[in-house]
């Protein structure tokens, strides 16, 4: 009995592996806008859906770090949902505040930007399958505002 069990666990592990799942990239990571408390920063996440549904997002996280630090982490709950057999373009809002900027001062006085990783965490919910996250990392540099940008 446990062996027929192993087989049909097998033959099901198998069948999952072979499901066409999401695919998602981190397309661009830009300045959106500037705040009395923080630096907001917009991250376009392409996620393309190979189903004929449209498929609910849980949750969105997100993680900044700059110089091997955290610099901010949050959650974005309940984004939508991904169009059925199609590409959705995510926005994904990234709050830095200033406190965090100031203890950056040596990266940010060599060339007015910040050298960042970004992990972003794309939780789905598949049918059959249940909850699966889609890991995404990606590298840059993010241009700091300048005076012009605070009075466009």
């Amino acid at each position: 009995m446990a062996d027929l069990i192993d087989k049909a666990k097998n033959f099901f592990a198998d069948k999952v592996a072979d499901i066409p799942k999401p695919e998602a990239s981190v397309t661009d990571v830009d300045f959106k806008r500037l705040s009395c408390d923080s630096v907001e920063y917009l991250a376009n996440v392409s996620v393309s859906n190979p189903y004929s549904s449209a498929i609910p997002i849980c949750e969105i996280s997100y993680t900044l770090k700059s110089d091997g630090r955290v610099i901010a982490t949050g959650t974005v709950p309940d984004p939508g949902s991904l169009k059925a057999s199609d590409s959705t373009m995510l926005e994904v809002a990234v709050k830095v505040p200033h406190t965090v900027l100031i203890s950056l001062a040596r990266d940010i006085g060599r060339d007015w930007d910040i050298d960042y990783e970004l992990q972003i965490g794309l939780t789905i919910d598949l049918p059959v399958i249940g909850s699966f996250t889609i890991p995404l990392s990606t590298k840059g540099e993010m241009k700091l505002p300048t005076f012009s940008d605070m009075f466009a």
